[in-house]
């Protein structure tokens, strides 16, 4: 074992194919009898879509919106480099697995008449894993063959992150290509790839560098940025999607739930089924597992459009409701509002009062709504709805802030095709150049809040603070919650021992982890470090990122 080589969990599909091996094990199928039709590269493909995130992934206890049952050291700027990581053994496998299916697709001698479309998942696949390494590690070794374990291109060094970037632009071009229209499926066909999930992986990826590049010293950023407006544009343009409004006031809420699973909103989603693959995220949120801030709690405008720092409708925190009132429909469709009903574990709805003790105490007090669904399975650990990674709402908000943060201006005409949709949804009213100027806002600022309370709890967070450079400016703030002293929440809970039961600031709020116990580190902490023995395994090819 000597010579092993760096491991990327190459596994070249050998548990499915048996590619290396001389008997043909009685309950496999063959690599030499496989390949031979269409069916067979679909259902190669049909195992890329586990590669999707799961709802374990889709949180954001890694920022500052959100926070979990203990502390967590990625938030806080504590984490150690660890010795091997899912991050980067995860996207090899099924980077490794596309490549190899785009091998055995030029040795099949099929047309892509026959195997195209198999061939643009692949692409669509590869491309997505590439964008997965690069959110965490920047540039990565650039491979595109299938190797097994004796390949000399396993001591490939890390290209750019810009290269990688460019390849994944080139995978998407070849997909958009071959994938079909969202509306060219059939029912049966309902969450496999579409052109327009590779033009939202495109835009997404191509924001990410563009605004990486304009804000850590890089020389194309406008050159990035230029093809996220180009790529959502066209997602725009299609006509192929729409917001979910067909809940009324509460779409937003019923949008990342069951009603909202296969809705003109998804583009592309982790499917999930009864009785074949279930979750338990609803159970997990009813059980505190992730709790929101008072940092994503303030971003909530009021309906008035302003921030609650400006706003005369702000009704400050006296009581446990106030700081509710009057504010943007999705704060109480992303927050429990005290007194508000949820659906329980014994099958009826039930009256939650967020609090610091008993089966509703929380590290913050705020407990969260979003992704609660209303049915008995999902509050007995059984949840079948969807997460929907890849969502219409992304696309309208991509293309406002590229559009902005290349040109330093956005039209109204701009805001009303991007963030005025999404404003219309939540019946806030829209936002206007003369609007921000005449309250003495910031355009991008206001871009910025848009994308955070949108996509709230949906994993974004950490990386936007890491590309738009603010995380070391936010990141080592203090992670607090409610306001207790003089309040409701003190009253209510006259037992509870500052100092010793819970901790507050001088204004009088929750202080959950105080700053003195977080930090962020540059140039250290804008990347993650690579698993050390990824390192160590690659005889010197692999190097680690700065400051690790």
């Amino acid at each position: 074992m000597s010579n092993i080589r760096f491991v990327l969990y190459l596994i070249l599909l050998l548990s499915m194919f048996n590619c290396n091996l001389d008997k043909l094990p009685m309950d496999q199928i063959s690599d030499a009898v496989f390949w031979k039709k269409s069916s067979d590269f679909e259902l190669a493909s049909n195992d890329f879509y586990f590669s999707l995130m799961e709802a374990n992934q889709y949180i954001d206890m890694n920022s500052d919106i959100a926070y979990g049952s203990g502390s967590n050291d990625v938030s806080d700027g504590s984490y150690l480099a660890p010795v091997n990581s899912d991050e980067w053994d995860i996207p090899w496998k099924y980077i490794q697995s596309t490549s190899y299916l785009l091998r055995k697709a030029e040795e099949s001698g099929l047309s892509d008449m026959e195997i195209g479309r198999w061939k643009g998942e692949a692409y669509f696949f590869r491309a997505y894993n590439y964008w997965k390494l690069i959110k965490f590690y920047g540039g990565v070794p650039l491979i595109t063959i299938p190797l097994n374990t004796s390949s000399d291109e396993l001591y490939t060094p890390r290209s750019t992150q810009a290269e990688i970037v460019d390849f994944i632009f080139d995978d998407l071009d070849k997909a958009i290509d071959m994938l079909p229209l969202q509306s060219g499926l059939n029912n049966s066909e309902l969450g496999r790839v579409t052109k327009g999930a590779a033009l939202a992986l495109k835009a997404r990826v191509a924001l990410y560098e563009g605004t990486w590049q304009k804000y850590h010293g890089g020389t194309d950023s406008e050159k990035y940025l230029q093809v996220a407006i180009e790529s959502s544009q066209a997602v725009i343009n299609s006509g192929e999607y729409e917001l979910f409004c067909e809940k009324g006031n509460l779409s937003y809420k019923y949008l990342h739930i069951l009603e909202g699973d296969d809705s003109k909103e998804v583009i592309l989603a982790r499917r999930y089924y009864k009785l074949r693959a279930t979750h338990n995220w609803t159970r997990e949120l009813l059980l505190g597992s992730m709790v929101p801030t008072k940092n994503l709690a303030d971003m909530y405008l009021c309906t008035d459009g302003l921030p609650i720092d400006k706003s005369s409708l702000f009704q400050v925190f006296e009581t446990q409701k106030s700081e509710f009132e009057n504010r943007d429909s999705r704060m109480e469709q992303t927050f429990v509002v005290p007194g508000s009903e949820i659906f329980s574990e014994g099958g009826g709805w039930t009256t939650v009062e967020p609090g610091f003790v008993g089966n509703n105490s929380t590290r913050t007090g705020y407990m969260i709504r979003k992704f609660m669904d209303e049915t008995l399975d999902a509050v007995q650990f059984i949840g079948e709805y969807d997460f929907k990674e890849f969502r219409y709402a992304e696309v309208l908000l991509i293309f406002a802030e590229a559009v902005y943060e290349k040109n330093g201006f956005i039209s109204d005409d701009q805001l009303n095709i991007s963030i005025n949709d999404l404003r219309s949804r939540a019946n806030m009213p829209p936002l206007t150049n003369t609007f921000v100027s005449s309250h003495n806002l910031n355009m991008l600022e206001e871009i910025r809040r848009e994308r955070t309370v949108e996509l709230a709890f949906e994993g974004y967070r950490r990386d936007d603070l890491r590309r738009w450079g603010t995380a070391v400016n936010i990141l080592p703030m203090a992670i607090r919650g409610v306001k207790f002293m003089g309040t409701e929440y003190q009253r209510k809970f006259p037992n509870l021992v500052i100092g010793k039961d819970i901790q507050v600031d001088e204004d009088g709020f929750i202080v959950v982890q105080p700053s003195t116990a977080r930090k962020f580190e540059v140039t250290k902490h804008w990347l993650t470090p690579l698993p050390l023995q990824q390192v160590q395994l690659s005889n010197g090819t692999l190097k680690q990122n700065p400051g690790w």
